[in-house]
């Protein structure tokens, strides 16, 4: 990682440290032994004649011993958990928010079980396409008025929590006049809401944003142009899932007129999507898994590319791999049987007692 210093690596049980004093004097050990044998070689060239040149090893196996110190000074630093910066690559994910339409047209059974049931089939799917590690989805549902049912999570379990109280009916009433309104504005404005809190709580997030809006576009009411206006305004993307299909079906009892049909309306959806950035999709035209996996699709594109995310990273590993490379490498130099023994026996023991340590 640039920039990276030795001020950087923190350590998590700093206490064995002071065992650094060992390596630490066995150097001065090795170093007097280095000294001793080039002092020796020296004076054996002085005072012995041989006819043959007469070869010998400069440390002879001393580099194998110093391996060793070092391989026991990995060891040590290794104890003390040592905890370093690291750089991982990340691609931001999609911030979805679901706009559901839960108004009383959303009770017409002119697709399986009805409207409602059928979008929340496809919000299910939707959240099946996500892979939820840098993915968040919120949702709110809406008539007259809107209410926030899932905050943006990256909990698939939340996420399919609520889902599961809302699959077989909208939370609100047909008896209430209200429900048989769809008001696009303050859905809209709870989608936003949504996404300041998050940001008011968490910072800005990286991952790309759109909306989902899910409706039949029965019985519009509220300013629709100004709800766009702000959508496009934040930079977001209006996608719209029309539900239902063009011959319709009867208003469920409690319409104005018991014989009224409610159709879904292609043509204002379709500019709907346009107007707000978005793409037009159909459920009963398109199917629920390609829409699920269009619109991820859509959300990836649009995601920013790879980045660089710092964060602590465990050194110990490496410093144990490091351990047993030197130690293994000593033993090239190691010609004594003996000396073969007392390494083998050290690093055993040096192993097992670290092994316990870290357990």
């Amino acid at each position: 990682m640039a920039g990276f210093t030795p001020a950087d690596i923190a350590f998590e049980d700093p206490a064995f440290l002071w065992l650094l004093a060992v390596p630490a004097l066995l150097t001065l050990v090795w170093a007097w032994r280095a000294w001793r044998r080039a002092a020796d070689l020296s004076g054996l060239a002085r005072h012995r004649t041989l006819p043959v040149r007469e070869r010998r090893s400069l440390f002879g196996d001393l580099p194998g011993w110093l391996l060793l110190i070092v391989a026991t000074t990995a060891l040590i630093l290794a104890a003390a958990r040592p905890t370093g910066p690291a750089a991982t690559i990340r691609r931001s994910g999609i911030d979805l928010v679901v706009l559901a339409d839960a108004s009383a047209s959303m009770h017409v059974t002119d697709v399986p079980g009805n409207r409602w049931q059928s979008a929340m089939r496809f919000t299910r799917r939707l959240g099946d396409a996500l892979a939820w590690r840098d993915d968040r989805v919120a949702m709110t549902v809406f008539a007259h008025v809107a209410t926030p049912q899932v905050r943006l999570t990256r909990d698939p379990n939340t996420f399919f929590f609520f889902l599961d109280h809302l699959d077989t009916r909208p939370p609100f009433r047909l008896e209430d006049d209200t429900t048989w309104d769809t008001n696009l504005e303050q859905a809209v404005y709870w989608g936003l809401r949504l996404i300041e809190k998050d940001q008011e709580m968490q910072g800005r997030s990286p991952n790309a944003r759109m909306f989902v809006l899910l409706t039949d576009g029965e019985a519009w009411s509220g300013e629709v142009a100004k709800s766009i206006d702000r959508v496009t305004d934040a930079g977001i993307p209006l996608h719209v899932v029309g539900v239902g299909t063009l011959g319709g079906g009867r208003l469920p009892d409690g319409a104005d007129d018991p014989n009224a049909v409610s159709r879904l309306d292609r043509r204002g959806l379709q500019r709907i999507a346009a107007a707000g950035g978005g793409q037009y999709f159909e459920l009963e035209r398109d199917g629920a898994d390609r829409i699920a996996a269009a619109l991820v699709d859509l959300g990836r594109r649009a995601a920013p590319g790879l980045t660089l995310e710092a964060r602590g990273a465990d050194l110990y590993p490496r410093l144990l791999a490091a351990a047993m490379l030197l130690a293994a490498a000593a033993w090239l130099f190691l010609r004594e049987k003996t000396e073969l023994a007392l390494q083998l026996a050290g690093v055993s023991l040096a192993a097992v007692a670290l092994a316990r340590m870290l357990a």
